[in-house]
């Protein structure tokens, strides 16, 4: 096995410094040159005079301009003249001739460095020039080899080509809750794995995959899945990573990153989000965006071409397939759509098992009772679940992660944080707990409900209190199941209404809950006796400005539209009478619910069911047994 060479993890020079220190050394060489770092006193030429006349000079050295002169105390003292005259011309100007110098014992040095100012003089005059070349070169190879951020690599791909060493090591066991999703994608493996199998028998190879679902379902992570089971070379690559603010430097880099893909052969290229790059085209108000089109249209051109022998397949990922363009959505583009949903109840018990792994779970921790509980989550809301309750673990210092972390887990997720902080008044305390006490208490009289599962009236996030149904999975919501949840969602207004003859404005959430729900049954469902069964308002849920500008908003009449508001009215009133009548109907055990949720905050589905299934009989009597 060779031995990898260890990562230099010394941070490289800047350029500037560089820079500076070239020019110190230049500056300090003529520091040195010249002897004004630590060199000897400077006087003028007419202190030299004097102090010859006074007999004090022992000898002159000359080198070049610069006069060095050793004194009787040997102290030396240093002078220039004029670079153009002779030292003999300079003294006979100030009256001093050879003869005097003889009297006066001054030997004259003379010490050649020429070489030395030649030396000094090609470095200050060609030095600057080398300088200034090397800056260049060096910002000319950055330019070239730079990537997507230089002037030279705006065409150039900024797709991640994940080789052997950097490949996903994910497998399909990494991947719970999407099995439908996987056995598509094994076919594309086994094609990348053994393509003579199918070209034997006349199949062609996909040239794409678009997998379309709900955020978070895990699309990416499927992708990933598929390069690690392959094992060939993986492009990976954002659509927005295409569009620039230049024309023509999209397209330029989805052709670099096929060019790439193609050498590279068999290998796979991985877009994630393509909706960023593929929205239909002529969509927008005032015409289509230039740039996004002609990257647009390379795509299809790259992956549609007249080359159909190259085993490079096309994977990409969107939750909003409905905006993409046609042409990208037909096959020999995108063959295979695979559709990756919600998991279901056994799915979401396999994803929690998945992310389990490693992580130390109490054994009184049944993870299928809370992949019950949490109907309509996406694989990455339970990653989020089994950490927040790990973080909830550790905050309590337990080495193992235990039912009350996964139930404070999931209330932080599904309702917000728990505001312990927030002070409540006796009379908001009385108004939630009978509010909430509406919500449960309808809720167990109705027959197309889900049960009750937790009661509180604890603050969290923006909601006062909440009664946490325990959900089911369903396909689809018959007319009676909506028409029940419609009149739980009153319960709480109902409540406030019946006890204390005052409503607030804790129930404006439920309001707008509830409104959405009678507004779909109108116009979506077909739920209504008097509109029937045309769907009103299909033309305004157009996600294009421009195709909602030219439809010219509802493609309904004025008339339809007092129809669709006096239905959903009727709706939302005859919902809301009938919680009125069951709230009057058992005022006694909504009484004891409210006092008992006054009390305690908190209450769990066994003791809601006990007193709910109590008789009247039992409550004079003080007796607490449950009959169920």
């Amino acid at each position: 096995m060779e031995e990898q060479e260890p990562n230099d993890s010394r941070p490289s020079i800047p350029t500037w410094v560089w820079i500076l220190g070239v020019f110190a050394l230049i500056l300090g060489l003529q520091l040195f040159l010249n002897g004004r770092f630590n060199g000897p006193r400077q006087v003028t030429m007419r202190e030299v005079i004097e102090l010859i006349d006074d007999g004090r000079v022992d000898n002159i050295t000359v080198v070049g301009s610069r006069l060095e002169v050793t004194l009787d105390d040997e102290n030396v003292v240093a002078a220039y003249k004029d670079s153009s005259d002779s030292l003999i011309d300079t003294l006979n100007y100030y009256g001093i001739t050879d003869s005097y110098l003889q009297e006066r014992g001054v030997d004259v040095v003379p010490r050649d460095q020429t070489a030395w100012n030649n030396l000094f003089a090609i470095v200050l005059s060609i030095g600057p020039v080398l300088l200034l070349i090397w800056i260049f070169t060096r910002g000319f190879r950055q330019m070239q080899g730079g990537g997507g951020n230089s002037i030279f690599g705006f065409g150039r791909s900024r797709a991640k080509n994940l080789n052997d060493a950097d490949r996903p090591t994910v497998t399909f066991d990494d991947v719970a809750g999407v099995d439908e999703a996987k056995l598509e994608l094994a076919e594309v493996v086994q094609f990348l794995r053994e393509p003579e199998k199918f070209v034997q028998v006349g199949a062609r190879i996909p040239k794409g995959v678009l997998m379309v679902g709900p955020p978070g379902t895990g699309k990416t992570l499927l992708a990933r899945a598929v390069a690690g089971e392959a094992g060939v070379p993986f492009f990976h690559i954002s659509g927005s990573e295409f569009v620039e603010m230049f024309v023509g430097v999209g397209a330029s880099r989805v052709r670099d990153l096929f060019d790439k893909a193609k050498q590279a052969a068999p290998s796979i290229v991985f877009v994630d989000e393509i909706d960023a790059v593929g929205r239909q085209r002529g969509a927008g108000l005032g015409g289509g965006h230039d740039e996004r089109e002609q990257t647009l249209n390379q795509i299809l051109v790259e992956m549609d071409g007249f080359d159909n022998d190259t085993n490079v397949i096309v994977m990409a990922a969107t939750n909003r397939a409905d905006i993409l363009d046609p042409a990208l959505l037909r096959p020999g583009r995108f063959d295979r759509k695979v559709y990756v949903d919600l998991p279901d109840i056994s799915g979401r018990e396999k994803i929690l098992g998945v992310h389990a792994r490693g992580k130390p779970i109490s054994k009184n921790v049944d993870l299928k009772d809370f992949a019950r509980l949490t109907a309509g989550f996406s694989g990455a809301d339970l990653e989020n679940l089994l950490n927040e309750a790990a973080i909830f673990a550790a905050r309590r210092d337990s080495k193992v992660i235990g039912l009350v972390d996964f139930q404070d887990a999931f209330d932080r997720i599904a309702i917000g944080p728990e505001k312990k902080s927030r002070a409540m008044s006796q009379s908001d305390k009385e108004t939630v707990a009978y509010h909430e006490a509406g919500h449960a208490l309808v809720s167990f009289f109705l027959q197309n409900t889900d049960p009750v599962q937790k009661i509180t009236i604890v603050p969290r996030g923006r909601a006062g209190g909440y009664v946490m149904p325990l959900p089911e999975d369903r396909m689809v919501l018959s007319r009676e199941f909506i028409e029940d949840s419609i009149c739980w969602g009153l319960g709480g207004r109902a409540a406030e209404e019946v006890f204390f003859g005052q409503i607030t404005t804790g129930a404006s959430s439920d309001l707008q809950t509830t409104t959405q729900r009678a507004r779909a049954m109108v116009t979506q469902y077909g739920m209504s006796d008097k509109l029937g069964l045309p769907i009103y308002g299909a033309g305004g849920a157009s996600p294009f400005v421009g195709r909602d500008y030219g439809m010219g908003g509802n493609d309904y009449s004025d008339e339809a539209a007092k129809m669709i508001d006096e239905e959903v009215r009727r709706i939302l009133g005859e919902q809301y009478a009938r919680a009125v009548d069951i709230i009057d109907s058992n005022k006694d055990k909504m009484q004891k619910l409210a006092e008992r949720l006054m009390e305690i905050e908190t209450m769990d589905r066994e003791e809601f069911e006990a007193l709910m299934n109590q008789s009247p009989m039992d409550s004079l009597n003080g007796t607490e047994e449950k009959v169920v």
